[in-house]
């Protein structure tokens, strides 16, 4: 039993001790005046009676026919007068009548009034006594009267007390239902501050609650400063801050060969005559017009989260936007912000050579950077400042115009040309997470399957997102109701999904019609979609957490300076970005980062899950990091383990 109920309880108990015993006391009190009143009125009645029989000489007519008139009136229940012998000279009893209250109050509080007795004499002899008894009717409706006058007021009084009890408990249940949900929040791994309420022992409790959140913040925020400061160290070129090109390399892999990539656009920039200004200026002028330079190559980046820029060498930078199909205007205005900031090195000489490259997903690495480093070699070799765009074959087997995309992708979804495609993410020993479904859309009844990243950017843009979202996850609920035995299976959402009007109460309907099956779906948004959306993302983490979904953000750690933003969401793992999994035997700073990732994420409660994994040779590697899964190309699941 809850302890509001037992309050309750304890209210309604009390006040019931409260009205019974009030009540009691007072028709105890109350009987007992009556009686004494009663009694005094049997004992002064048959005083006036004998009194005034006395002084008539009285004779056994006079006596009768007095007590007669006297009994006549009906106030006395009896009146007997006996010689004094005993015999009886007159005996009136009244009948039975109505006692005035009903008959088992009159049962159950009886009024009991000794009678009142005196001598009738006749000169110096005793002529009898008179007994007298009162009619106890007048009492009993008093009685009964004044009784259903104090149980209505103390009805009321106790109907007052229950309301102002219930204002106290109320007052009492905010604050410490605060407080377990504060506690709840903490096992479901959101560590949450409340207010402190105005109860003196509940606002004890909240303060340590709240001085524990603190400190797990304090402790998540500093660690995540100290692993923020080694990624920039093993990823980062010291000089201008920008991406080395290890990283770079990995990420740009990660673009070209990833299932969602939707392709995009490759700068390689060269600074023109780095040695002349070198020798000209000294290595202090040149290295601040390197951060300068880098400064400027970074700024386009600012647009697009997912965009990165990196220093590859000493005078080759790099930029990459992924997803974004870029035009010589867009090369042309990077180039005239790079003559700018070169202006004061250069003495009216070149400043600046791009190459350009545009590829969609599937591009060979070694293609794309041959193809665009000879782009710009091509530019260099004209000796001014000048852009060259590599020849990169573009596909033209999928419709180009946003009309075409969108007629195929509505009518795609109405005619369930859709489907998905499993990828295993397993344990340290090769066992079943779940299955990572992403989806794939064809044209026509007959065209081919299409992987997510030729008609994701096209559905963004659109604004169809939410559709395919739906689609994937009712595709993956009926896939885990015909499948009991799956243990999980993953679906991805885009970013403008979460905050699409109606999205989250279309997810919760579908939810609800496949409960059962809603335990082992895990749901997952990229970490840019999600910081970009903090309120919207704790909003669809809060109606996952009712059907007991598994909530996950993944290509973590690309951001990873803002990670107290995701300390309050209730996820349940992380699936950390395949730039700092992949060549991790060979990067001693993203083994640590790492680490530090597992610890952190580990404290949380959350499973950390690595991307990208190559080879199975990479696993032994990973487990020793801290890593609790992994998904890739060279992922497999374990002989005794049904993969789907």
């Amino acid at each position: 039993m809850s302890m509001y109920r037992q309050l309750w309880l304890a209210i309604i108990l009390s006040m019931l001790l409260a009205l019974a015993g009030s009540l009691l006391a007072s028709l105890l009190s109350a009987r007992a005046y009556l009686e004494q009143q009663l009694t005094m009125k049997n004992q002064d009645n048959a005083s006036a009676l004998a009194l005034s029989l006395s002084q008539q000489n009285p004779d056994a007519v006079t006596v009768e026919l007095t007590a007669a008139a006297l009994f006549d009136r009906g106030h006395y229940e009896s009146i007997r007068i006996r010689d004094p012998q005993g015999k009886p000279i007159v005996n009136l009893v009244a009948p039975a009548g109505n006692p005035g209250a009903p008959a088992w109050f009159v049962e159950r509080v009886p009024i009991n009034a000794d009678p009142g007795e005196a001598q009738i004499t006749s000169g110096w002899k005793q002529f009898g006594t008179v007994e007298l008894v009162s009619n106890r009717r007048f009492a009993y409706e008093a009685l009964w009267a004044s009784t259903q006058t104090m149980v209505a007021a103390l009805t009321l009084a106790s109907i007052i007390g229950g309301y102002l009890g219930s204002l106290i408990l109320r007052r009492l249940r905010r604050p410490l239902q605060a407080v377990i949900d504060q506690a709840k929040a903490i096992t479901d791994r959101r560590f949450i501050s409340i207010p402190e309420p105005d109860v003196p022992e509940l606002r004890q409790l909240a303060i340590a609650m709240n001085a524990t959140v603190a400190r797990l913040n304090a402790m998540f925020e500093e660690e995540a400063a100290r692993l923020e400061t080694l990624r920039r160290e093993a990823n980062c070129d010291r000089l201008t801050g920008l991406a080395n090109r290890e990283f770079f390399i990995s990420r740009l892999r990660t673009v070209l060969e990833g299932e969602i990539s939707t392709g995009g656009t490759l700068f390689l920039i060269r600074v023109a005559d780095l040695i002349g200004i070198n020798k000209r200026h000294g290595r202090e002028v040149t290295d601040d017009m390197l951060r300068r330079f880098g400064e400027t190559v970074g700024d386009g980046c600012a647009a697009n989260a997912e965009s990165l820029a990196a220093r590859m060498n000493g005078a080759d930078f790099a930029l990459l936007l992924p997803g974004q199909i870029a035009t010589r205007a867009n090369a042309e205005i990077l180039l005239q912000a790079l003559i700018k900031t070169m202006a004061p090195f250069v003495d009216g000489g070149p400043s600046a050579y791009i190459g350009m490259g545009i590829f969609k997903q599937g591009t060979g690495l070694r293609e794309l950077l041959s193809q665009t480093d000879a782009a710009l070699i091509a530019a260099e070799a004209e000796g001014v400042n000048a852009i060259r765009e590599a020849a990169i074959e573009a596909d033209a087997d999928t419709p180009m115009s946003a009309d075409e995309w969108a007629q195929i992708i509505i009518r795609a979804v109405d005619r369930q040309w859709v489907r998905l495609v499993s990828f295993p993410v397993v344990d340290m020993q090769g066992r079943l997470l779940h299955v990572e479904c992403p989806l794939r859309l064809k044209c026509d009844a007959a065209g081919e399957w299409l992987p997510a990243g030729r008609f994701l950017p096209v559905a963004e843009r659109l604004g169809l997102s939410p559709e395919l979202d739906l689609a994937a996850v009712a595709l993956g609920l009926a896939e885990l109701e015909q499948q009991p035995a799956l243990k999980g299976l993953g679906i991805n959402l885009s970013a403008s999904s979460l905050t699409a009007p109606g999205f989250q109460q279309k997810l919760e309907a579908l939810l609800t019609a496949h409960r059962k099956a809603a335990v082992r779906l895990w749901i997952e948004v990229a970490e840019t979609g999600v910081l970009k959306n903090v309120d919207a993302f704790r909003s669809l983490c809060k109606l996952l957490g009712t059907y007991r979904c598994q909530v996950g953000v993944e290509h973590f750690g690309r951001q990873f300076s803002q990670i107290g933003q995701l300390h309050d969401l209730g996820l349940n793992y992380i699936k950390v970005d395949a730039s700092f999994t992949r060549r991790l035997d060979t990067n001693p700073g993203n083994q640590a980062f790492g680490k530090g990732i597992s610890s952190i994420a580990h404290n949380m409660g959350l499973l950390v899950i690595a991307e990208g994994v190559a080879s199975e040779s990479e696993f032994p590697l990973l487990s020793e990091v801290g890593f609790d899964g992994a998904t890739g190309p060279g992922v497999k699941v374990a002989d005794n383990e049904p993969e789907r």
